[in-house]
């Protein structure tokens, strides 16, 4: 009896997994998506151990997780309203990074932007709501924008290495909002939190129709689609992955760097100038040190689990939202802390920054067995 060996072509379209060409095209695409699932995955067990270790189930605690993100039409609300600033904060990251500059001030660039935004408002009380509000997102966009472009004008034109100088202008930001806040711009009548004046109900921004969700998630989608096109869909783009690939052959064909470094740190402080102004427009109505809630900060891990990719990041925003949404439930079901979801994050820190030495190195998606 002899077997029939099957034709590798027809083999290749029932399975296309199997076939090399297929792994060597997609290969990277997909270690992009297996190897941060994976870490991601590590990290929600390592939590479950730590969990476990104070006598709760790791089993109730990944249920009241899924609840509290995804598991009703209130819970996806709270998610996708959590994800609006992650989205654009991560962008903070991802921006820059393309250029492979390291930026982690997103939360300083967020509280300048809710300064700006707040400060536009209170000017122009008197003018028509859409004027006010157009106003306040420019407001946000360029404090935003000039706050982060410091950053990369220190490590351009002095050399200051950009992960450093842009950490510390997070705090200086909440020196400079919590200055104002307590002096110059606080209303009188805050008393138990020192708050800036209202803006006005008629100044805030409303929610999507037949949602509580309000607009800055669509602001935050289309400022991460037109991301994508700018990096990856024009000529821009096209320069600034030139020069992140290789800064000194980019200088030697002639590429503006210090133009290039420059107008992305200002976009990318742009988009997280334009979570403040959401947060400020949206949310608080006001400015005060409810601002510093950790989105800049949770932007960066946003950014990093989405590897710098713009449309990555909207789902992996709405995820990390999704956890942080949780944590009110966490803590009435199972008594753990509501910081207990700020933990988890810092696990999966660790571990998306762990698995960035395995990429390249997973031997079957190039298609070699």
């Amino acid at each position: 009896m002899t077997a029939e060996v099957a034709d590798p072509v027809e083999a290749a379209e029932i399975s296309p997994a199997a076939d090399a060409g297929f792994l060597q095209r997609y290969g990277g695409t997909i270690e992009y998506i297996l190897i941060p699932g994976a870490a991601l995955v590590g990290a929600l067990g390592v939590f479950g151990i730590f969990v476990a270790l104070f006598g709760k189930s790791p089993l109730d605690l990944y249920f009241y997780m899924y609840q509290g993100a995804f598991g009703t039409w209130f819970s996806w609300q709270n998610t996708l309203t959590r994800a609006a600033p992650l989205i654009l904060t991560a962008l903070c990251t991802a921006l820059p990074a393309q250029l492979g500059m390291v930026i982690i001030g997103g939360e300083g660039a967020l509280l300048i932007g809710a300064l700006a935004a707040t400060s536009a408002a209170l000017v122009m009380q008197s003018a028509p709501p859409l004027v006010v509000q157009l106003a306040m997102a420019a407001a946000g966009m360029i404090g935003g924008g000039l706050w982060i472009m410091l950053s990369g004008g220190l490590r351009q034109y002095r050399g200051v290495n950009e992960t450093i100088s842009s950490l510390l202008l997070v705090y200086i930001a909440l020196a400079i909002l919590n200055h104002l806040v307590e002096g110059a711009m606080r209303d009188p009548t805050s008393l138990n939190k020192p708050s800036t004046h209202e803006i006005g109900a008629a100044n805030m921004i409303g929610s999507i129709p037949g949602t509580d969700v309000h607009w800055g998630l669509l602001f935050g989608i289309v400022a991460a689609i037109a991301s994508y096109i700018l990096i990856y869909h024009t000529v821009f783009g096209f320069a600034a992955r030139v020069a992140g690939g290789n800064i000194r052959a980019a200088k030697i064909v002639g590429l503006g760097v210090g133009k290039l470094i420059m107008t992305i740190c200002f976009l990318a402080g742009a988009s997280a100038g334009l979570a403040g102004m959401v947060e400020v427009a949206a949310v608080q109505g006001r400015t005060n040190a409810n601002l510093a809630a950790g989105y800049g900060f949770t932007g960066i891990l946003v950014a990093f689990l989405a590897r710098q990719n713009p449309l990555a990041i909207i789902p992996v925003a709405i995820l990390l939202g999704g956890i942080s949404a949780s944590g009110g439930l966490l803590q009435r079901r199972l008594g753990l802390p509501d910081a207990s979801v700020q933990v988890l994050q810092g696990i999966i820190f660790v571990f998306v920054l762990a698995s960035d030495a395995v990429y390249g190195r997973i031997g079957f998606l190039k298609g070699k067995f």
